[in-house]
């Protein structure tokens, strides 16, 4: 659990893309907290907005992308001692590079294979990160990558060091991956869709690899997904993006069996339920708006039945439910009409917490 110090501070983060068809406008104002300790998700559908925002503290945007404003404030103990606080998005590409990326904030991206060098071994690969942040020697480094096969689950340490990549399952893959970003030692993993190219039962085992992990090496870790059964079984805290916006942020608890966002009813609707009486998968209705045309209002309007007439003018701002709740919809307004969460959706939650309840 968190330290209650906050290691990651995004605020304001507005990002455009220039494309032939015109500007996209994908990251509009969004805030994020990370707590020392943290694991933080952020779930939304396809196109919300989930990686850019990472990749702008990882400096991955393309070069066709412009950060209008905001910062990414990183915090650390620095080689002397001290607390250092930096802008991530004020310093230079090879300075983040050398200094940050790899070494101190790591990237597990979905598909290993797009990771991985096809013509290189998995030692060499593993090796490369502490050559180059940390000036190891050849043989401290090969004893250290050979510890951290073996940290992820991976037998006969020696003889996959002189694998390639094609020569492991997908499974065996994605772990070596997250080897090779533990190899610097950083405080923030970020996990883009860690486990979308996996089997599910491969998949189970990676999210317990890496939450067992991030207790043994005290990480902070951030999980950008659309499945929330991974968000259930590993977040402290759930931040729910939807156009370029967080729209309703809360701890764990408090999205799943709380929520106050229509979207976020959406989602947890749209999760397969095997008590379900309905035989149906539920979908939200419509598709997410085109940012080359910005929404005015509520850019969840199209979409919700429970829209207010206000929702096609003005948007809404984050409404506080609790010290750690807020959610960003009209339907919070005092003087907004009483609306509760579809039955269908409360009976699933109820029994969701009952379920949850019996492994507490």
């Amino acid at each position: 659990m968190s330290e209650n110090k906050t290691i990651l501070n995004i605020r304001d983060l507005d990002i455009s893309f220039k494309t032939n068809a015109g500007t996209v406008h994908a990251i509009r104002g969004v805030n994020l907290d990370l707590q020392k300790g943290e694991t933080v998700a952020i779930v939304g559908e396809s196109g919300s907005g989930k990686s850019v925002t990472m990749k702008a503290a990882m400096g991955l945007l393309d070069a066709n992308a412009t950060v209008n404003r905001g910062e990414i404030l990183y915090t650390y103990t620095d080689e002397k001692g001290q607390e250092t606080t930096v802008d991530l998005l004020k310093l230079p590409k090879k300075q983040l590079r050398q200094h940050y990326n790899g070494q101190r904030i790591a990237m597990v991206f979905q598909d290993p294979m797009t990771s991985l060098d096809p013509t290189m071994t998995i030692g060499k690969q593993i090796m490369e990160g502490m050559f180059l942040h940390k000036n190891m020697s050849k043989e401290a480094a090969k004893a250290r990558a050979l510890e951290l096969l073996q940290l992820v689950g991976i037998t006969d340490a020696e003889k996959r060091f002189k694998n390639y990549p094609h020569q492991l399952s997908g499974g065996m893959r994605q772990r070596v991956v997250i080897a090779i970003a533990l190899s610097a030692d950083p405080d923030i993993l970020i996990c883009d869709e860690p486990t979308t190219a996996l089997d599910v039962t491969i998949q189970a085992r990676i999210l317990e690899l890496i939450m067992d992990i991030q207790e043994k090496m005290k990480l902070s870790v951030i999980y950008i997904t659309h499945d929330l059964g991974v968000v259930a079984k590993v977040a402290d805290y759930v931040n729910v993006m939807y156009a370029g916006k967080i729209v309703e942020v809360g701890n764990v608890n408090e999205i799943f069996f709380e929520p106050k966002h229509p979207y976020t009813w959406g989602l947890l609707s749209a999760m397969p339920d095997l008590e379900t009486e309905d035989d149906r998968l539920y979908s939200i209705p419509g598709s997410p708006p085109n940012l080359l045309h910005e929404p005015k209002g509520d850019a969840f309007a199209a979409r919700n039945q429970f829209a207010l007439a206000i929702d096609e003018k003005a948007e809404p701002p984050l409404f506080q439910v609790s010290p750690t709740h807020w959610a960003a919809t009209w339907l919070l307004h005092p003087d907004a009409p009483k609306v509760e969460i579809p039955p269908e959706l409360q009976a699933r939650l109820e029994r969701a917490r009952k379920e949850a309840e019996k492994y507490l």
